[in-house]
């Protein structure tokens, strides 16, 4: 099993979700984030100051899957969310030792 954690651009959400969904993904995490990468921010204008916004929204995605549909899930994400723009995101893959359905007692596979 994998843990994979995506960090998107928010109005991909939607995009990423159906992706993921076409390949069998049932379950996932979202959160609301900010942060930068090589985007380092922005400045803007508000009543007439400038300011600069280092911390970006964003949304982390976090799903775990099974070995065998790790790729799969990582390629729904990458056609959801890209744009070909900076700060389209980031996908970071894990290795998961146990997963346990607190419901059941089920474990591993089953579990997800």
């Amino acid at each position: 099993m994998k843990k994979i954690e995506a960090i998107i651009k928010p109005f991909k959400l939607e995009e990423v979700k159906d992706a993921l969904s076409e390949v069998g993904i049932e379950g996932m995490t979202v959160s609301e984030v900010k942060g930068f990468g090589r985007q380092k921010g922005h400045t803007e204008i508000y009543r007439g100051s400038e300011y600069t916004v280092d911390f970006l929204p964003k949304i982390k995605i976090e799903l775990v899957a099974a070995d065998d549909h790790v790729e799969s899930a990582v390629s729904a994400i990458l056609k959801g969310a890209k744009t070909g723009k900076i700060g389209d995101g980031k996908i970071f893959v894990s290795p998961v030792e146990e997963a346990i359905r607190i419901r059941t007692g089920e474990k591993a596979d089953q579990a997800i």
